[in-house]
C-alpha cells in the first residue's frame, strides 16, 4: 500500500501536461488512449491534467483513473531503463495475436534496418522460426524479438509498441538512435 501511495503522488493532476510528457514520456501512450490527441500542442502544453482532462468531458472520478493510469505507465517504464531492446505491452499483445492468427505461436518477430525510402533506411518486420549465432533474441513479455547483432548496434534502446490510429494500426519503432529530424514526409525513413 505504502507503494501504491508513493506511486500515485509521482503525478498529479495539478501538474501541467507539459512538464509531466517532458519529464515521463511514457505517459504519452495513456493520454492519448484517454482521448487526449493535443499532447504537446501549444494550448494544452500549459494546461494542468485536470483542465486539459476536464476539458474533454471527463468527470472527477474519470480524471482520478487516468492520472492513476499515468502512474502505472510511469512504474512500469522504470523496468525498460537499461534494456537492449524495449517491447511495450500494447505490441506485446498484438504480436501474440499475429503469431497465432498465423499458427507461429513459437516463431518470433524479426526487426531488421534495410535500406529504402526517402532518407536512407527503414524497418523491415517478419515473421521468423529461425535465429543463428549472428542474430539475437530479446525475450520479453511472452513475445520474441531476433535482431542480427549487426543491427542491434542500432537499435540499442530503440522500442517497439503498437500504435492504433485513423490511418490504421501498426507496429512503430522509436529509435533513439536516429539522427534527429533525419525522417523524411513518409514517416517510414531514417538516417543514422
Amino acid at each position: 500500500m505504502e507503494q501504491e501511495a508513493k506511486i500515485k503522488q509521482l503525478i498529479t493532476k495539478e501538474m501541467t501536461i507539459g512538464d509531466v510528457v517532458a519529464k515521463y514520456p511514457a505517459v504519452i501512450e495513456p493520454l492519448q488512449s484517454a482521448g487526449v490527441h493535443c499532447v504537446g500542442c501549444h494550448v494544452s502544453y500549459h494546461e494542468t491534467l485536470e483542465q486539459g482532462f476536464k476539458g474533454h468531458g471527463m468527470s472527477d472520478e474519470e480524471v482520478q483513473a487516468v492520472i492513476n493510469k499515468l502512474n502505472v505507465a510511469v512504474e512500469e517504464s522504470k523496468f525498460d531503463e537499461g534494456k537492449e531492446f524495449i517491447i511495450t505491452s500494447k505490441a506485446a499483445e498484438k504480436l501474440r495475436e499475429v503469431l497465432k492468427e498465423n499458427s507461429k505461436e513459437g516463431s518470433g518477430l524479426r526487426v531488421e534496418i534495410v535500406p529504402g525510402g526517402c532518407s536512407g533506411f527503414q524497418y523491415g518486420l517478419e515473421l521468423d522460426d529461425n535465429t543463428t549465432d549472428l542474430d539475437l533474441a530479446v525475450e520479453d513479455k511472452g513475445v520474441k524479438i531476433i535482431i542480427s547483432k549487426e543491427n542491434m548496434n542500432f537499435l540499442k534502446g530503440a522500442k517497439l509498441d503498437y500504435v492504433d490510429s485513423l490511418q490504421g494500426g501498426g507496429f512503430k519503432i522509436s529509435n533513439p538512435n536516429v539522427k534527429s529530424g533525419s525522417g523524411c514526409g513518409c514517416g517510414q525513413s531514417f538516417e543514422y
